[in-house]
């Protein structure tokens, strides 16, 4: 009995505080600062997250401020959009458009990309880190209050070899330190 307590003990306790790491066990954050992540990466890899493709652009209740979108509702204008909630001039429907204005002809990409004729959307499928539930729409929700995840990290935007059209990275170089997305045309960069 007292052997079995241990071991649920344990499994609760690695469960309650463990995080996702992508690509290893190590991940860029060091070890005395990982209880305020949720998700991070393995460093060196070059590589990025890729953001939803989108051929309508989401709205209504379950919208969730921070939501990252490429948006493909014209193939040929393609953006990435993060979502505000405020509306302005710029942002009529609370989607701030991180592209700066240019687009991309992402057609090839769509072309492989499935369409309603073959796949059915499960609306409320959904991985979610942090807690067992969540209220916010997505395909990956992280929800905390407390913990967050660490991009993947590369030197520079040359690195990384083959970007696809939606792909997020944080440039971790001195003096050059910034958010950097692909649209599939260039790169774009944010800087805090």
């Amino acid at each position: 009995m007292k052997n079995l307590f241990l071991a649920i003990s344990l499994a609760f306790y690695n469960f309650s505080f463990s995080q996702v790491i992508f690509g290893n066990t190590t991940g860029t954050v060091p070890a005395g600062q990982k209880n305020s992540v949720l998700l991070e990466f393995a460093t060196g890899q070059n590589k990025g997250i890729i953001l939803p493709y989108v051929r309508t652009v989401p709205s209504g209740s379950g919208l969730v401020e921070g939501t990252l979108i490429l948006d493909a509702t014209n193939a040929t204008k393609a953006k990435i959009k993060y979502y505000n909630g405020v509306t302005s001039a710029e942002s009529p429907d609370g989607w701030m458009d991180l592209s700066n204005g240019n687009t991309a002809d992402i057609t090839t990409a769509m072309g492989i990309q499935p369409t309603s004729a073959v796949v059915t959307e499960e609306s409320a499928a959904k991985v979610i880190i942090g807690t067992d539930t969540t209220s916010a729409e997505g395909v990956l929700v992280l929800e905390s209050d407390t913990k967050a995840m660490v991009l993947p990290m590369v030197n520079s935007t040359d690195d990384v070899p083959d970007p696809a059209p939606g792909m997020l990275v944080y440039i971790n170089k001195s003096g050059a330190k910034r958010l950097a997305l692909f649209n599939g045309g260039g790169w774009t960069f944010w800087k805090p």
